[in-house]
C-alpha cells in the first residue's frame, strides 16, 4: 500500500487508449490511493478506442492539485480532445506548477506541449509525436519511461510495468 492516503486524478477523453487508462487506474488503486477520473465533464461516460468506456468522478474545473499526489494522462487520441479545454490543460499545468507528479504515457505527451511544460525537459514517447515534443521544448529519448523531477513519460503500452513502477515511486516520495 505504497500509496495509502494520497489522491490522484487519471485523464479522460474520447478515444483514449483502453490499455493506458485501465492499467494505471487499476495499479494507482492496488497501491492504495484513491483515484479520481478527471474528464471534462463530470459523471459522464467516455468511450475508449476499444470500446471500453469510463466515467469521469471529477470536472477537471473542479480538481484542487493540491489536493493530489499526482496524474495520469493516457495516450490514443484523447490527449487531442483533452487540449481542446482550457481547464483540462490548465490542470496539467497546475499539477505541473505545485510539483505534483505529471505522467503522460504515449500521445499523452501532446498534454505536456499544450501546458508549455516542456521546455528543458528530458521525454520521450509514441515516436509519431517526437517532432510535437521536440518543438515543444523537450529533449526526446527513446526509452520506456523517462523521469525528469516529477515530470515521467513512457512510450506505449508495452512500457506500462515500467511507467507505473516510476509513477508510483515517484507519488510515494512526495
Amino acid at each position: 500500500m505504497e500509496l495509502k492516503d494520497k489522491k490522484a486524478m487519471v485523464m479522460v477523453e474520447q478515444m483514449y487508449n483502453d490499455y493506458e487508462f485501465i492499467y494505471p487506474y487499476y495499479r494507482l488503486l492496488e497501491a492504495g490511493a484513491q483515484v479520481d477520473v478527471v474528464a471534462p465533464e463530470v459523471n459522464r461516460a467516455y468511450p475508449g478506442k476499444a470500446g471500453t468506456t469510463a466515467r469521469s468522478t471529477l470536472a477537471a474545473g473542479d480538481a484542487d492539485p493540491k489536493d493530489y499526489a499526482g496524474i495520469v494522462i493516457p495516450g490514443g487520441f484523447a490527449p487531442d480532445f483533452m487540449r481542446r479545454h482550457g481547464a483540462m490543460v490548465n490542470l496539467v499545468r497546475e499539477m505541473f506548477n505545485q510539483n505534483k507528479v505529471v505522467a503522460a504515457i504515449c500521445h499523452g505527451g501532446w498534454m505536456l506541449a499544450s501546458a508549455g511544460i516542456l521546455p528543458g525537459k528530458k521525454v520521450t514517447s509514441f515516436f509519431a509525436i517526437k517532432d510535437d515534443l521536440v518543438h515543444a521544448g523537450a529533449h526526446w529519448v527513446d526509452e520506456e519511461a523517462v523521469v525528469d523531477g516529477r515530470l515521467i513519460t513512457s512510450r506505449t503500452p508495452d512500457d506500462l510495468p515500467a511507467f507505473m513502477r516510476a509513477v508510483i515511486a515517484a507519488m510515494h516520495s512526495g
